[in-house]
């Protein structure tokens, strides 16, 4: 059995973050580090979008910025400048490829293809058992999410932003390259909160994708037919060649992921519930979070308490009640929020960083029942 001192379960963006972080802080180089992942990370399964100001950490590897974004709802249709904002994309392959060959220039991480098939944890150590062999470790961060564990409660609703979305190639110059079409949600909403999210990379490229809030998930074919109609009704497009596919289901809980956190064992990225709850983003917080768990352990704090609940959580909470009993008042919320706000108040107050103030001012933007009926069936 070979011992470290940490070991990094899942080399996706939270595990290879961690990994960086750990690496080029030098209060951890005499700290043995092992990184775990079942898969060699050499292929582009994702892509990452997230709002920064000026300029940020993964420029080098940034696919594609926009400096303006467009909201589309029953009745607005229009295109907002977002500075000092940006919205920006990374393809998974390119953050993959630069942070494993960041990773493998720190002589005390060591990265290695294998998956593991049992954790066993006490309250200063903890055993992992792989395909090849058994590691043991006094401290392990564990990035593999259960999608079944918030199912099994019923305190809190569990909703997806479930997707699937196609990297299209045009004959002719179709897209404006400038603009992001953050949410359009002139498509039919059948119950729940649907849109469609569009990225053009370039005057012929653009990622399309079919992007809903709630419970269910579709059948693959649904998606894909509202992603052809809306290519060909609502772009105009008829002639096109699909590049690429992905699709994916990302939860939207205000669960307490963290209530399962050890001072031997913690769970990072969406397995410690670092997903922002309310919109399913989760790349840009999961940065913020590594670097406030690094400063965490320097401080020598324990790491069962690592993770606390704020007034945003709580903010989160009562959205998610509403759109888990009435799944259709998302089109409304989204809408209102764009028609009377600007969007820097919108990804302000989404990154977390409002003052209470400026709190008031974004909620005062919707229709106040809705939450003041979810705040009273939660109080009572």
């Amino acid at each position: 059995m070979t011992n470290f001192d940490y070991i990094i379960i899942g080399a996706g963006a939270a595990g290879l973050m961690l990994a960086d972080a750990f690496g080029k802080d030098d209060y951890f180089k005499d700290k043995s580090i092992l990184l775990l992942d079942k898969d060699a990370k050499n292929s582009n399964n994702r892509t990452w979008c997230f709002w920064e100001k000026k300029a940020g950490h993964f420029d080098e590897i940034l696919h594609k910025e926009w400096t303006q974004i467009s909201f589309a709802g029953k009745q607005i249709n229009k295109t907002y400048p977002i500075a000092p904002y940006s919205y920006k994309m990374i393809r998974g392959i390119d953050f993959y490829t630069t942070f494993l060959k960041r990773i493998a220039q720190y002589e005390n991480i060591t990265f290695l293809q294998d998956e593991v098939i049992n954790l066993e944890y006490s309250s200063n150590e903890v055993i992992i058992t792989t395909h090849l062999q058994s590691y043991k470790a006094k401290t392990v961060f564990n990035s593999i999410y259960n999608p079944n564990e918030p199912l099994k409660q019923i305190k809190y609703p569990v909703l997806q932003q479930h997707f699937i979305g196609w990297f299209i190639q045009t004959e002719q110059a179709v897209f404006d390259d400038t603009t992001a079409t953050f949410m359009d949600f002139s498509i039919p909403q059948k119950g729940n909160t649907r849109f469609m999210y569009v990225l053009p990379t370039s005057k012929k490229e653009a990622l399309i994708e079919y992007t809903l809030f709630s419970e269910k998930l579709l059948e693959k074919q649904e998606y894909e037919t509202a992603i052809k109609s809306y290519i060909t009704n609502n772009l105009g497009i008829e002639n096109y060649k699909i590049i690429e596919k992905e699709h994916g289901s990302i939860p939207m809980t205000s669960y307490n992921f963290a209530d399962k956190n050890r001072n031997a064992l913690v769970y990072i990225g969406t397995a410690g519930g670092w997903t922002k709850a309310s919109t399913g983003y989760t790349f840009n917080k999961t940065s913020k979070k590594v670097n406030v768990l690094i400063e965490h352990i320097k401080q020598g704090k324990q790491l069962s308490s690592f993770s606390k609940r704020d007034k945003f959580w709580f903010y989160d909470l009562l959205l998610l009640d509403i759109l888990y009993k009435n799944n259709e008042k998302g089109q409304s919320i989204f809408e209102a929020l764009f028609k009377n706000r600007k969007p820097q108040l919108i990804f302000k107050f989404l990154d977390e960083e409002t003052s209470l103030w400026e709190d008031v001012k974004f909620i005062s933007a919707l229709s106040p029942m809705p939450f003041i009926n979810a705040l009273v069936r939660r109080i009572f």
